[in-house]
């Protein structure tokens, strides 16, 4: 069988939906709205995504540990970005192509599946679609009158198409304008093939989309909780939640003993139901002696991802004497929500002394509690 590509338009800024930032790049459910994108095609032999030029450092943090080819720069409209995406992969010769907007987070498999099988089955151009339900009116000067939904269809993406054909229509169509892809193949005398879309496929465009999205995406949300603690010994500095903080002793143990992120990571892993953290890093393994401990939050990260959902809420709380938290409190959630991959709005840091009590406060030590809640499939 052919390779199947699979083209992902996020070159837009999508200004409608508010934010600040292109749409394609803001958190959904703890992660970019890209990622999602990307991750529902990850079953294609290839993944293209084409980006806008200011882009590269958003898409790279939406990226992270997915398996795609580099990102291709679009042009001045979505017909030209499509185009560049296509002459991008056509170095890697697929047999068909998904085009596919960045905004529809939500695409399903079975969706894709019906896309991809059309195609197999000899479709040269694929197009889901849903019937207008609604009643249509039209503007006029003297009412609105009814407009006749016969015939009329909303169409989605993926659009599907035999990869030959629609480079050679973009490339024939260059500087036309089109609605979409479908009416460039359609342009260029292309059969057109339509199945059943999915009300689900949501395109998101306006403010209000985002958490009509996160209610669509539902799933089982899961909470855990860690802790952990470290002894102070020799040392200038401390590790915690991923930064290194000058102090007058160390903290002692097998990795770089950041109790922030240990404590976070047996959080994410009980959540997850998949033991804990000298489950997975045994301190008796000399390859984990003076490792960084983002590598284990990372690890506990993957394997939510690994299991279809996403972090996406995190609460650290320090229980120290000294050092003092609150000048590094901002870029200790900055650098919990760079490992993770999450909005820094869905990282909290705290910090708290037991007034003199205990070993904290004996000075003996660092102790670190966490919380996180992850989303899982249904």
């Amino acid at each position: 069988m052919g390779k199947i590509a699979a083209l992902i338009v996020a070159g837009g800024r999508g200004e409608r939906a508010g934010g600040g930032v292109a749409k394609q790049y803001r958190p959904l459910l703890g992660k970019p709205v890209l990622a999602w994108t990307m991750e529902a095609f990850k079953s294609t032999d290839l993944i293209q995504v084409v980006i806008g030029a200011a882009d590269g450092e958003a898409f790279a943090t939406a990226a992270a540990g997915q398996k795609i080819l580099t990102p291709t720069t679009g042009g001045p409209n979505r017909q030209e970005s499509v185009r560049l995406g296509l002459e991008a992969l056509a170095a890697h010769s697929p047999e068909f192509v998904l085009i596919h907007d960045a905004a529809r987070p939500l695409v399903s498999p079975a969706l894709i599946a019906r896309v991809t099988g059309a195609l197999r089955e000899g479709g040269e151009a694929v197009v889901p679609v849903l019937p207008v339900t609604d009643a249509l009116k039209r503007q006029e000067a003297n009412g609105l009158p009814a407009v006749s939904r016969e015939g009329l269809f909303r169409a989605q993406t993926p659009q599907g198409f035999r990869f030959d054909a629609i480079l050679a229509a973009h490339r024939a169509q260059r500087g036309r304008e089109a609605v979409d892809d479908i009416a460039i193949a359609e342009n260029a005398g292309m059969k057109i093939t339509t199945v059943a879309g999915d009300e689900r496929n949501m395109k998101i465009t306006a403010p209000d989309d985002f958490a009509l999205a996160e209610n669509l995406m539902g799933g089982q949300f899961r909470t855990g909780m860690g802790f952990d603690a470290h002894r102070f010994g020799p040392g200038d500095h401390v590790w915690l939640c991923g930064l290194k903080i000058p102090h007058g002793a160390g903290l002692i143990g097998h990795s770089d003993a950041d109790a922030g992120l240990h404590a976070l990571t047996d959080a994410i892993l009980g959540a997850l139901g998949d033991g804990d953290i000298g489950q997975h890093f045994p301190p008796t393994d000399e390859r984990w002696r003076g490792a960084s401990s983002d590598k284990f939050l990372r690890h506990a990260s993957d394997l939510v991802a690994n299991a279809g959902g996403s972090v996406v809420h995190c609460d650290v709380t320090l229980i120290c004497e000294a050092p003092k938290i609150g000048p590094h409190r901002e870029a200790m959630r900055k650098r919990v929500a760079e490992i993770l991959g999450l909005d820094i709005s869905r990282v909290s840091v705290k910090a708290t002394t037991t007034e003199g009590m205990g070993f904290t406060g004996r000075r003996e030590g660092i102790a670190a509690q966490a919380v996180a809640t992850i989303r899982l499939p249904a």
